[in-house]
């Protein structure tokens, strides 16, 4: 078997100038194959489409098979292309594609294959995968591997260019939370489940059981609905399907069945609040009021009146008596956020609260028994604020009987799609429009930025995006960044790709056009053509096809241009 200690990919100029756009025939080739530029996202509606109509298996060998004809359709190109079929750089075609058609980013690691005695082994990883972020979109995070097309594009490679059947597996996958897919080939019969993975791609007629399996689609949707747990309602309501903040709806699940105070902690903007409504709405206590008070939004002298309430001249300017936040929550939830602002009296009687489960209003002497589930937040660590004698310590231990600490956005990024899509639908209802979605290009860049704000600045970006963006138009990236593509700005830069890179990273982009460079002096083409093949052929120590692929030709053309 031909192995390679140092697997790495060769030259793609001669894979590259094998695209040709005819625009003014409408066609794009491949070769001689016909291509098409389709929407990622296109392809997620698809498969979407086919998971509901057909069910997960039946679309997962379909979307497979769609893979396995294109990756043959691809082998054969590759041995026009690059025909030593024995060697590792002309098999690499077939990976070196998936980069080019910007389904994959393949990283080999391993490839032994001898196409004479049918002999075949290779690893590779992919990053970014489109079809794991497409999968992630739609669905959210698996349990399975989910790059079905990306996995039978590699097997119908490999079988083509090997004349024999080869099977791909992912050993690992992006879609279910990996850092990225990994995937093994090895022949057929070298599986011991080789008969499970040849049926997947065996054609698979349905039309008989389309309509008896659409009902039984709708009838698990009916019931789903029906028997959501109170941790799965929350996870519903608060949007968000990953390992982060499954656990904080775990925590949150737990806490709903006591009374326990409840401590949340997180940076501003985390949705601190839509944590504390779902555990008021997952516990006995749903019926009752939900009262939030912000303690940063009032006075420190008018704090503890407005949480416990006041007695008719208690001080000047109190005309009447009055209950405060606590007696309306009677029975219910409060929700403190921003704890730390409360004032020195007012720590003291929520103490009170908490250890004897009552409470005098301001200027009375009247003991008020209260049954009030305390939820309180902080983007503060109130135990520092303790060691600075800023909050009570014997306070902070009562609230701090069931901590949850809510992740920030920036470790959710899995949740960035879905709370795209909740906003989307919230503010498309508000301002009476109704946008494409955002654009591909604007999706990367909001994936890859840091969020300082989380939550909170990811809604207002979006508001402002359908703001500026016409009816039935994409959402681009400039409507959410509109000057981060200036070099001052502080944040972040936006590559073309849509990708944010630093300032460092900035500066290649800026760099000069070699071809302007080029062409400000008296150029002559045919000598500069002379000058590259005599140069390529130094490089290649002679060898013809190595020359034609460091420019991008095919050998035929070489040869051509050598005896020119």
């Amino acid at each position: 078997m031909n192995e390679q200690p140092e697997l790495k990919f060769p030259t793609s100029e001669d894979l590259i100038s094998q695209i040709q756009f005819d625009h003014e025939n409408g066609k794009i080739w491949l070769d001689e194959q016909r291509m098409l530029l389709i929407h990622s996202a296109v392809m997620g509606s698809l498969r979407k489409e086919l998971v509901a109509s057909l069910g997960v298996e039946r679309a997962r060998g379909f979307l497979m098979r769609f893979g396995y004809q294109s990756g043959m359709k691809d082998a054969e190109l590759a041995h026009k292309i690059r025909p030593e079929i024995s060697t590792a750089e002309a098999f690499l075609v077939g990976p070196q594609l998936h980069c080019i058609k910007g389904m994959v980013n393949v990283e080999p690691i391993a490839l032994e294959f001898d196409v004479e005695n049918k002999e075949f082994y290779a690893e590779f990883n992919w990053h970014d995968s489109y079809e794991a972020e497409v999968h992630i979109n739609e669905f959210g995070v698996s349990e399975d591997p989910i790059c079905w097309t990306l996995i039978g594009y590699a097997s119908g490679f490999s079988t083509y260019y090997m004349g024999h059947k080869v099977i791909f597996k992912e050993m690992q996958c992006a879609g279910s939370g990996a850092e990225h897919c990994k995937i093994v080939g090895k022949t057929a019969e070298e599986w011991e489940d080789q008969e499970d993975l040849e049926r997947c791609l065996l054609p698979d007629p349905i039309v008989e059981e389309l309509f008896a399996l659409r009902y039984e689609i709708s009838t698990l949707r009916e019931n789903l609905v029906d028997s959501r747990s109170p941790s799965d309602t929350l996870l519903f309501n608060s949007v968000g399907q990953s390992k982060a903040f499954k656990h904080v709806c775990h925590l949150i699940q737990r806490a709903s069945s006591s009374s326990v105070t409840v401590l949340l902690q997180g940076e501003t903007g985390v949705g601190k609040e839509v944590v504390a409504r779902g555990l008021h709405q997952t516990s006995e206590r749903s019926e009752q009021a939900f009262i939030a008070v912000n303690c940063a939004c009032i006075p420190p002298d008018l704090i503890e009146a407005e949480l416990f309430g006041v007695r008719k001249g208690a001080y000047t300017g109190a005309t009447h008596s009055r209950e405060g936040k606590f007696e309306r929550a009677n029975n219910g939830t409060i929700f403190l956020d921003e704890v730390i602002e409360l004032s020195p009296r007012a720590q003291a009687a929520l103490l009170r609260v908490l250890q004897e489960d009552e409470m005098e209003r301001v200027g009375d002497n009247q003991v008020r028994k209260i049954n009030v589930r305390v939820v309180a937040a902080t983007n503060e660590d109130l135990a520092v604020a303790v060691k600075e004698g800023r909050f009570r310590a014997d306070l902070y231990y009562r609230l701090n009987v069931f901590p949850v600490n809510i992740p920030p956005l920036r470790d959710r990024v899995d949740d960035i799609p879905l709370l795209i899509e909740h906003f989307l639908e919230k503010y498309h209802s508000m301002y009476n429009k109704k946008t494409l979605g955002v654009s591909d290009k604007a999706l990367q860049s909001l994936i890859h930025y840091k969020w300082p704000g989380n939550i909170r600045e990811l809604e207002n970006m979006i508001e402002r995006g359908i703001i500026l963006t016409d009816n039935n138009r994409s959402i681009d990236m400039k409507s959410f960044f509109p000057s981060l593509a200036e070099p001052s700005h502080p944040l972040n830069i936006v590559k073309g790709t849509g990708e944010l890179c630093s300032l460092n990273d900035a500066a290649l982009i800026a760099e000069g056009n070699t071809i302007d460079q080029l062409l400000s002096n008296d150029f002559d083409l045919n000598n500069f053509e002379q000058q590259l093949i005599e140069r390529a052929m130094d490089k290649s120590s002679g060898n013809v096809t190595q020359a034609a692929r460091l420019l991008g030709i095919t050998r035929p053309q070489m040869a051509y241009r050598l005896k020119k």
